[in-house]
């Protein structure tokens, strides 16, 4: 695998480098205030945009390579299955946290690496 490939491959595992600090963001434990902040947004980082639609799509682009898989919403987090460009990333549920203009993910329900996208 190519060294950008590599890279882009980390920040996808969690949807996908630490943010902003955690006072900013509040935690989102609701699949209805999920879907009102991503509803119709486009989540955007360095060589990433992602589409996370509100029936459980997800699908997008990653460092050249089409993104695609689907979501649910258990136990307060967001639980999602993705490929990336032939991939699979596999199944994991992640905290989330916004600051309305800004959405991060914790991936292994708060424990793992975190992500964070401009909601645009």
């Amino acid at each position: 695998m190519s060294g950008l490939r590599t890279a882009a491959m980390a920040a996808l595992v969690v949807l996908t480098t630490t943010g902003p600090a955690l006072a900013e963001f509040e935690q989102v434990t609701d699949r209805a205030q999920f879907i009102k902040l991503i509803a119709g947004k486009t989540l955007s980082r360095t060589l990433v945009e992602l589409w996370v639609s509100p029936n459980g799509g997800i699908s997008g682009n990653g460092a050249g390579w089409d993104v695609t898989g689907s979501w649910s919403w258990k136990d307060g987090y967001f639980c999602r299955d993705l490929n990336w460009g032939g991939d699979e990333l596999g199944y994991n549920c992640q905290a989330v946290h916004s600051d309305g203009s800004r959405i991060r993910f914790t991936s292994d329900r708060g424990d793992g690496q975190s992500a964070a996208f401009t909601l645009r």
